[in-house]
């Protein structure tokens, strides 16, 4: 991993989307992510179903991508944590709590907004 990274062009992108898909496979380890995944893709589908706008669509999918981006950062926060040391350390445990506190949010803004849009 220490090595500089000189690829361009056509070639930087496919190198690019080989590490996105190796990031997929370390996320795809985490429950909270497979959770997530199996909540988000039915959602997102139903709502090709539903008597809304497209923009009102782009929302509700947009609020579970979210969802999903964000225990992405939250994963990546606490390998980061878990790299620097297994021992407890108040610093740790505010970015670990922090990142799911991020997470946390996330899922009442897509709460709020499939709310909003169907109910209101």
């Amino acid at each position: 991993m220490g090595h500089t990274y000189t690829h361009k062009g056509i070639k930087r992108i496919v190198y690019a989307t080989g590490y996105s898909l190796q990031g997929l496979k370390f996320a795809w380890r985490e429950a909270a992510f497979r959770q997530e995944i199996c909540c988000c893709i039915p959602l997102s589908i139903l709502t090709f179903f539903l008597s809304i706008s497209a923009t009102e669509q782009v929302l509700l999918v947009m609020s579970l991508g979210g969802i999903l981006i964000t225990e992405v950062l939250n994963s990546a926060i606490e390998a980061v944590v878990d790299r620097i040391g297994t021992d407890w350390n108040e610093y740790s445990k505010m970015a670990k709590d922090l990142g799911s506190l991020a997470v946390l949010l996330a899922i009442f803004l897509a709460i709020f907004t499939w709310v909003i849009i169907l109910v209101a």
